[in-house]
């Protein structure tokens, strides 16, 4: 607290002091049967406003103190959460220290309620998506056993549906999961090429159905990532770049590296997004116009999910469109240090690069 300021909060009893003051030394010096010199009168006006000035800067000493504890909590932002203030001398600053105290008390344990209702609610989807496995595997079977059985458009509208809600229900378990990443995550070499055709073969009903064609171009790449995770941002993109290319499209996806990181791009040949969207497409809930049409509802979670754990796996996406063209998805692997040695990196593009030769695929199956 400077000065100024101190003095400005101080302005009324000041004028206060400055009145009664004067007002004594004019009685003082207008009563006839008190005979005070002017300069006695002088002396006396004077060393009163000295012993005021004093007990006004030592107060303001004591005040600068209190309030540069408060300001310390203030700069602490976070930290202070678990900061308490300690006592304070005058009355109303032990009413502010206690104050303060039970308002950070009571922040304390609203915290710890809400954590361990967050935690409840995790366990609970937890629990929910295991359980509901078993039956999602047994119709899944029961589907199995009624191959030519029902007409096989029923049937393959019919595995698309179960692996519509299998996927939204992995959605849901890693949405969950989504805080406690670090307790279950392993970080190693993954080859990118296999990853992709095994993520696109779990999405074959899809494919199948609107009878879209699959090419993987580019040479395989070795990258540092946790093979779950990334398989199930796969997922989420390969689903999204189904779900909005229309009947006959092809979706593309290309590995390729710049000499600074590998990059994984998703292209469709889908609706696009507007331009002005595009900017929001990885917020959470966000689902755009495209989301809003009958034949495509959206969660606004999927790319939501995928661009967060990208993020914790040190990776990042970037996207980019065109309507009635089509989007294309990358996944940035960029290269990093090993244990902090610049000359290491985790994959080399020379060093881990693997020559396949380019695959063009008419179906997921072929």
């Amino acid at each position: 607290m400077r000065f100024r300021d101190y003095l400005k909060d101080h302005l009324s009893p000041i004028g206060g002091y400055i009145l009664c003051v004067g007002l004594a030394a004019l009685i003082i010096w207008l009563d006839p049967q008190h005979r005070v010199k002017a300069m006695t009168l002088w002396y006396a006006v004077l060393l009163v406003t000295l012993l005021a000035s004093a007990f006004l800067i030592a107060r303001y000493w004591r005040v600068r103190r209190f309030a540069a504890r408060l300001q310390e909590r203030i700069d602490a932002q976070e930290a202070a959460l678990d900061w308490p203030l300690p006592g304070g001398e005058s009355a109303t600053e032990q009413l502010v220290t206690k104050t303060y105290n039970q308002i950070l008390t009571q922040h304390r344990q609203q915290v710890t309620a809400l954590l361990a209702q967050q935690q409840d609610q995790k366990d609970f989807i937890d629990s929910w998506v295991h359980e509901i496995k078993v039956p999602l595997a047994a119709v899944t079977l029961l589907a199995e056993s009624f191959e030519g059985q029902v007409p096989d458009d029923k049937l393959d509208n019919l595995n698309l549906q179960l692996d519509q809600i299998e996927f939204y229900v992995e959605q849901v378990l890693y949405y969950s999961r989504l805080d406690s990443f670090s307790k279950d995550y392993l970080l190693h070499e993954t080859s990118l090429r296999p990853l992709i055709n095994d993520v696109v073969a779990n999405q074959r009903n899809g494919f199948i159905n609107k009878r879209l064609s699959f090419r993987l171009n580019g040479t395989d790449q070795i990258v540092l990532t946790d093979n779950k995770w990334l398989r199930f941002i796969l997922a989420q993109l390969i689903s999204n770049a189904v779900k909005y290319t229309p009947e006959g499209g092809r979706i593309t996806a290309l590995i390729r590296n710049t000499g600074k990181e590998t990059q994984l791009q998703i292209t469709d040949t889908g609706i696009g997004i507007p331009k002005d969207e595009q900017h929001r497409v990885f917020e959470k809930g966000f689902t755009g116009s495209n989301g809003r049409l009958s034949n495509h509802k959206s969660t606004g979670l999927g790319l939501f999910l995928a661009e967060k754990l990208a993020e914790k796996l040190g990776h990042h996406l970037s996207l980019t469109s065109v309507i009635n063209q089509g989007t294309t998805v990358t996944i940035h692997f960029p290269y990093v240090s090993y244990y902090g040695e610049a000359d290491q990196t985790v994959h080399h593009p020379e060093s881990h690069a693997i020559a396949v030769q380019t695959q063009t695929r008419s179906h997921p199956d072929s």
